[in-house]
Order: structure tokens, then sequence, then C-alpha cells
């Protein structure tokens, strides 16, 4: 097209420069330059008003392009935003969550199948029972052999302590109840984590009964409540002396339904943690797991008010690990124990998860696994390559005074203090 517009123009400046030479008689050479000077005009002009175009057409590319820039940058910064978004939602812990709330209505479901269960077999044994009576009846009269006599079944008499209550309020009254710390260690580095509160009663020649020779089964709950008030008063000395001389250690002090349930012992619990708040945070109050199970809401409010003053939770004796511990911990539980040897000999009672798992999962809610009753070596070691951190038994301590070596007394308890 370009070339068109060329040919045009010299035809143009050829005609030119004949009209001047023929028609105004021009000489030849003003008639070329006449002619010539018309094609340079006009290629000028035509140059100019293709390029002013060709920058009329530039611009516009720059400002599509440059919207198109703007577009991506607003996708950029959208983008941005997004992906900002995404990482604060921190989706990892939002999983392990999830994981732990799938976790825990699996073991409810587990639970209330379990309760299914019994309550199916409770049925079909009342429904045989009658029968089977009936059958043997009806077989006794068509003989005409007289009816036995019923049986009773043997009962074995529960075990009792071996020492009377009364002679335990006496040794009481003597001051011959002390107290003896048994060490709980951290594995693998055994170092001590904190002691158990052991109640004992010194006996001639220097030796000392243990908790089930002399702690009553039935009744005598003012005298468990007496032990128990002195063994908390006990280790807050204890706990306040450790603060002030070295690194804290818990102390574990055991507590039962007898304090729970009376209305004075809770208010006498109070007071004394009250005037020892600041070793209150040391203190562990140790509760079986089964009497935690069946514990009513009054008791259990008796529980939160001491957890209100600093001190922590403990369950022992636990006879499955398929808790709620997201609860617990809500609850103010910081351990949770089970039996070295059951544990080991069958985990499948006691969890649905590998035993190696069982750890990090109770250390996920806060709460450490205590294997507790560890009578060897070898159990240590299973228990290190299941990653639990924290041991207790004959194996790792003995209940011992805390008093220098010579006093074999231990810590004594003033016995003087109503209880």
């Amino acid at each position: 097209m370009q070339s068109l517009v060329y040919s045009c123009i010299v035809l143009a400046g050829l005609a030119i420069g004949a009209l001047a030479y023929f028609g105004l008689t021009f000489s030849p050479i003003e008639a070329f330059l006449t002619g010539l000077g018309f094609i340079a005009i006009a290629v000028a002009a035509v140059e100019r008003t293709l390029r002013h175009r060709s920058e009329a057409r530039l611009e516009r590319g720059i400002e599509e392009m440059s919207r198109l820039l703007s577009t991506y940058a607003q996708a950029g910064i959208a983008l941005g935003q997004r992906i900002d978004a995404l990482a604060d939602d921190d989706a990892g812990r939002r999983l392990d969550v999830i994981e732990a709330d799938i976790s825990v209505l699996g073991t409810v479901v587990r639970q209330v199948a379990e309760a299914v269960a019994d309550l199916e077999e409770a049925r079909k044994r009342e429904v045989t029972k009658p029968a089977d009576a009936s059958a043997k009846a009806g077989e006794g009269v068509a003989r005409g052999a007289p009816e036995p006599p019923a049986r009773v079944a043997a009962v074995p008499a529960p075990e009792g302590p071996v020492i009377p209550l009364e002679t335990l309020k006496q040794a009481i009254e003597e001051e011959r109840l002390v107290f003896h710390l048994q060490p709980i260690l951290t594995l693998p580095l055994r170092k001590t984590h904190g002691y158990d509160l052991v109640p004992r009663l010194a006996l001639e020649e220097g030796e000392f009964a243990d908790p089930p020779d002399f702690m009553p089964k039935r009744g005598g709950e003012a005298v468990i409540r007496r032990i128990e008030r002195l063994a908390l008063e006990e280790a807050l000395a204890i706990a306040s002396r450790t603060r002030a001389e070295a690194e804290p250690v818990f102390m574990h002090v055991g507590i039962g339904r007898a304090t729970l349930a009376d209305a004075a012992a809770i208010e006498n619990f109070v007071e004394l943690l009250d005037a020892g708040q600041a070793a209150a945070s040391s203190i562990r109050l140790l509760i079986a797991e089964p009497v935690w199970g069946a514990l009513p809401l009054s008791e259990r409010a008796a529980l939160a008010a001491f957890t209100g003053k600093g001190v922590k939770l403990a369950l022992a004796d636990c006879r499955s690990l398929r808790l709620d511990f997201s609860a617990l911990a809500g609850d103010g539980v910081s351990s949770v124990r089970v039996d070295a040897g059951r544990f080991l000999e069958a985990p499948e009672r006691f969890t649905d998860f590998h035993s190696a798992d069982v750890a990090p999962y109770v250390q996920r809610f806060g709460v450490e696994l205590v294997a507790s009753g560890i009578t060897d070596e070898e159990q240590v070691l299973m228990f290190l390559e299941d990653g639990v951190g924290l041991a207790q038994g004959p194996h790792i301590g003995l209940p011992a005074p805390a008093a220098p070596a010579g006093d074999r007394r231990g810590l004594r308890v003033r016995s003087g203090v109503g209880g």
C-alpha cells in the first residue's frame, strides 16, 4: 500500500514538471526542480502522517499494557492476601485438634458400645436364671425328690488392715505417724520430678508399717481426714523449703472421698492452701481414677475449689487410658498413672493406640503419663522405647525419710493439730 502511494507521488511530480515545461514555459531544469520539489514535499507529508499514526498506535499499546500490568498486580495482591490468610489459619494445629476430637469421639463410641453390650449380657442373665430355676424345680418334682436347700455362696471376707483403728488413733496421738517420700523420676536422665508423700507408722526397733497395714478400709473417715490433712501440711512445708533452697519439686498428696465429702475438711484444706499460697503450685492432689470416675458433682466442686488455689490433680491406678484428656486438663489434671506390669502385659486393655503413641497423645493435652510400680530395669527400657517420660516404683526408689539419713523417723507430723 505504501509503495502505491509513493508511485502516485512520483507520477504526480512528473505531471507537474511536464505542466511547468509545456504550459508555463519553464526551462527543462526549472521544470525538473519543480517536479522534484513537489515529490519531496509530498513524501515528507506522507512520512509525517505515518509517523503520527505509529506514535498513536504505540501510545495505545503502552496504555493497554499498563492496564494489563495493573490487573496482574491486583491479582497478585489478592493472591498474596489469600496465601497470608491460609498461613494464619495454622492448618497443622487445626488438623491436630480435629484428630484429637475424632479420637475422643471414637473412645466415646467404644465406651457406649461396651456399656450396651454389658446391658445386653445382664438382661440375658436375668432372663435365663428364672428359666433354669423353673426347669430344675420341675425336674425335682417329677422325680419326687425333696428340694435341696439353697446354698449360700462363700464370699471371702475382705482383708482388713493389720493394725486396728484404735491402735492407729493411739499411734497418731503418740506422734508415731511419719511421712516418707517416694520419688518420681524423669526418663532417661532419672532426675527427680516429684515425690509421693507416703504415711507410715513407726514401730519398735526402727521398723515402719506401710499404709495397707493400717489405713482403714471401711469406716474411720475421721482418721483418714486427719492423715490427709497432716500430709497436706507436710507437703506445703517441704514445698516451701525447696522453693527457697533450690528448684521446686512436686509433692503428691493422697486425697479421697473421706475428705471430699466433709465440708469442714474442705474448708480446712482451703485455709491451708491460702496460708501456703506461694507453695500451692508445687502440690499435686493424688486421687485414684476409679474414685474420680464415681465422684458426685459436690465433691468435684471441692476439687475445683482446691485447683482454684493453684494446685493440680493427678490420677492414680488408671484402669484405662480411654479418657477424655481434654476435659481432664480442663479440670486441672496434670498426670495420670498406669501400673507398669499390667500395661506392658496387655496394652490393648488400656488403649486402642499403639503403645508407642500413647504418651505423645496424652502429652498433646498437657497431661503427663507416669509408669508406676516399676520393678526391674527391663520395664524401664520398654517404657523408654514407648516415650514415657516419668516412672515410679520399687526399682526407681522406695519411700525414705526426707530428713538426714541418721534420723530414721523421717518427717514427723504434729499430731497436736486437731483432726
